[in-house]
């Protein structure tokens, strides 16, 4: 299946010869719902402004249907939603919605016009004077109402209360039915993500460690538990790749990247959840999944 989202060596550098993103690159084919996520400071806002053509990258390419993201033909194509929820404050809510449909020609006004009054936003009062999960979602209303090909959220639920957050995930997967679009979704709620994501794209220090398929991922790594013994040799538990490893005096449980070779009887072994592959690299900035490729596929 073809990318509808793909980057190339893509690189951004900051003031001071600082790198925020370096040598990251990805596809994704339509109809994904990605989670991209990392610590603060590892190039997941920066990713974005980029992929959403907000800025240009310093060095490589990133594009939507092969379109550069920063070309004007690629406006339409991409919706964007940052962590500040930029909104004009002097807007009503339906002046918002009007603005939305004299600058996008696909706009869905009476989708967006709908979803709103189903969350009680009242449409005749000022953005100025809205709750921050209220702008939050008239910013999400907003951005699905472009009908874009690529959907770009930067901390989407931030704002959100308990109850509104498994709402709009279950509105971005009927979205995604729907339309077929793709979902970019950064989030620091790695267990709300599990319900919606099907795929990873993990960012530490500036760089892509891991990507792909999230059923994968958790197939293909399991948590070993075992004397402290039993752990001599730091990269390797037998056969299996070790990703990060915690010892104490006596035991050490180690994530490792799993295969059907044999295992020391010593060691017991659990199944992982997607935290537990997402903190496991994060611990190990140099640990990637380099014999597979940085690619999510079909």
């Amino acid at each position: 299946m073809a990318a509808v989202l793909d980057a190339t060596g893509l690189g951004k550098r900051y003031a001071l010869r600082r790198w925020g993103l370096r040598n990251c690159s990805f596809a994704v084919p339509a109809g994904r719902v990605v989670a991209l996520v990392g610590a603060n400071g590892s190039g997941k806002s920066t990713l974005l402004r980029l992929a959403a053509g907000l800025t240009r990258p310093t060095e490589g390419v990133v594009r939507v249907d092969g379109v550069p993201t920063y070309r004007r033909d690629a406006l339409s194509r991409v919706a964007y939603v940052g962590q500040t929820k930029p909104l004009y404050p002097g807007f009503t809510v339906a002046e918002m919605v009007r603005f939305g449909t004299v600058t996008n020609p696909a706009f869905d006004k009476r989708g967006t016009l709908e979803r709103l009054r189903g969350l009680g936003i009242p449409l005749d009062r000022t953005v100025s004077r809205l709750s921050g999960g209220q702008r939050t979602q008239v910013a999400i209303a907003l951005a699905l109402g472009k009908r874009a090909d690529v959907v770009l959220l930067d901390e989407p639920m931030a704002d959100l209360d308990p109850l509104a957050r498994p709402a709009l995930l279950g509105e971005l997967m009927a979205t995604v039915e729907e339309r077929a679009c793709t979902v970019l979704l950064s989030s620091h709620v790695l267990t709300e993500l599990t319900d919606v994501c099907d795929s990873l794209l993990l960012m530490n220090e500036g760089a892509l460690q891991v990507s792909g398929l999230i059923d994968d991922l958790i197939a293909g790594h399991r948590l070993l538990v075992g004397p402290v013994e039993a752990y001599s040799d730091p990269g390797r538990v037998g056969a299996h790749a070790v990703v990060s490893a915690r010892t104490t005096e006596r035991q050490a449980t180690v994530l490792v990247e799993w295969s059907d070779a044999p295992i020391d009887p010593r060691w017991v072994v659990h199944p992982v959840t997607l935290t537990d592959v997402v903190l496991g690299y994060l611990r190990s900035p140099d640990a990637t999944i380099a014999a597979r490729p940085r690619q999510v596929p079909a």
